[in-house]
């Protein structure tokens, strides 16, 4: 198996609909993440195994930076061509995806904490795996 590093994202655009969020890449495909996200204050602890996706959209909510956390399977050149970013965390190391947006490996765990305020937009995670998905939206602590 081939390395796998950290990718930059780009510039993708985002459709925020009634049945979820939509994201285009840069290369024409289209994501889907089904349903109303639930809303969270703080940080969101995703379940150990699950692929998590961080959706970071610009104060306009129809363009955005979406980046995922740890995620091997992925070949970098597919990224790149997608224009989704990547980052990769040992167990305890956190880092700033954005301003504003914070993500943490705590075992197989990923901890995403936010304020959208100093992000300057929204905040989405996506935890999926073939079971199932779900998906969040986080909003700072103090406005629970």
């Amino acid at each position: 198996m081939s390395a796998r590093n950290d990718i930059p994202p780009s510039t993708l655009g985002v459709e925020l609909a009634e049945e979820g969020v939509y994201v285009e890449y840069t290369d024409g495909r289209r994501a889907f993440y089904n349903g109303v996200p639930e809303k969270v204050a703080g940080t969101l602890r995703c379940r150990p195994g699950k692929d998590v996706h961080v959706l970071v959209t610009d104060p306009t909510e129809s363009e955005g930076v979406l980046v995922y956390v740890n995620d091997l399977k992925t070949h970098d050149d597919i990224l790149e061509s997608s224009g989704v970013g990547r980052v990769l965390l040992d167990p305890g190391e956190e880092e700033e995806l954005f301003p504003g947006v914070t993500v943490r490996a705590d075992g197989y765990a990923t901890e995403v904490a936010a304020d959208p305020d100093e992000a300057r937009g929204r905040v989405f995670v996506f935890e999926e795996d073939e079971l199932g998905e779900r998906s969040f939206e986080l909003f700072a602590a103090d406005d629970g």
